[in-house]
């Protein structure tokens, strides 16, 4: 069974509502009644009725089976408003600015994810990430313990004997541009939650470096290897280690050579790179090089599950990170 079908398999079991707030967008309008018709979420679409059924019409779709919501007609634009105004109103926003904010869809669509209306949002489709992470950030906010909001993706490389049978997680790769020993270790344990929830695997995480435990010394070494000690302090159940290269942190033979003491060289499914120049290069490299399907970037640091899409994104996108959205809050909950 392929990781796609795996996942739309978990989404049907967890029943979860899913938030598109782009309903305005045709692929967005395209994805709903496939959502619906395979039983992977219930829908909730942002906009004006009227025109999403005209497009849906258009479109030549039956959208009848998700809930419609225009934020600028509902009846709970005044509850999210104050909500949103409360959330604010230290950063000076005043009561009609918050209601304004909360009229555009992709503040709502948070607001329904905070007040546990729906379970996960997912856009990007229409908006760029940072357009969907500022309401993310600002309404839902981040996990415990967590300062920052990191971007994964899930790769799955065909006829691949490393990480989980070719299945692994690089972060950051999409949104963190560059923290500190602290920032990454919140991220190395977010991708680890990330990891886990979709492939029901135990992480096994890697501080990636241009070193291995020692082999060479420099400020970007003392960082990963500093990361990999916080880590470890922080989630003590959680199998990390580094710093390490990526071949010793992937292949067994040069793991055991290059750190032989290690309990992750040679194992690892999680790839933290110490920036997202690295995580980006890596990942895009293996997904052309390799044929691996990447899956992201995941958002990962939030309280409760919201996702990116690429705006380049097909239908069929839409409907598997909407799957995974699903997996991630049933996770959540767990």
């Amino acid at each position: 069974m392929g990781f796609v079908t795996e996942i739309r398999e978990k989404a049907k079991v967890a029943g979860k509502t899913i938030v598109l707030p782009e309903g305005v967008e045709p692929r967005m309008i395209k994805a709903t009644p496939k959502i619906l018709e395979e039983g992977l979420a219930d829908v909730i679409l942002l906009g004006d009725e009227t025109k999403l059924q005209k497009l849906a019409e258009d479109e030549g779709v039956d959208i009848s089976g998700a809930k419609i919501i225009n934020p600028e007609t509902s009846e709970k634009l005044d509850e999210f408003s104050k909500a949103y105004y409360e959330l604010r109103k230290h950063k000076g926003i005043s009561e009609e600015e918050a209601t304004e904010q909360m009229k555009a869809p992709l503040y709502f669509g948070a607001m329904l994810v905070k007040k546990g209306v729906a379970h996960g949002m997912v856009a990007g489709a229409l908006n760029t990430t940072a357009d969907v992470l500022r309401p993310v950030i600002r309404i839902i906010g981040t996990a415990d313990d967590v300062s920052v909001v990191s971007g994964s993706f899930l790769m799955i490389v065909p006829d691949c004997e490393y990480g989980s049978n070719g299945k692994m997680l690089f972060a950051d790769s999409g949104v963190f541009p560059e923290g500190d020993s602290e920032e990454l270790a919140e991220l190395a344990i977010s991708s680890a939650e990330t990891f886990e929830a979709l492939t029901g695997e135990e992480p096994i995480v890697a501080m990636l470096s241009f070193s291995t435990k020692g082999s060479a010394e420099h400020p970007l070494v003392e960082k990963m290897r500093k990361a990999a000690e916080i880590c470890k302090e922080k989630a003590p159940n959680l199998q990390v280690d580094g710093e390490m290269q990526a071949d010793a942190a992937l292949v067994p033979e040069i793991g055991v050579k290059k750190a032989p003491d290690s309990n992750v060289a040679g194992k690892a499914n999680v790839l933290i790179f110490p920036d997202l120049n690295g995580g980006n290069i890596a990942y895009k490299l293996v997904q052309r090089l390799a044929k691996a399907d990447a899956f992201g970037p995941l958002i990962q640091g939030t309280s409760l599950p919201a996702n990116d899409l690429s705006r380049g994104c097909s239908v069929d996108d839409i409907v598997t990170v909407t799957a995974i959205t699903a997996v991630q809050a049933a996770f959540k909950e767990e």
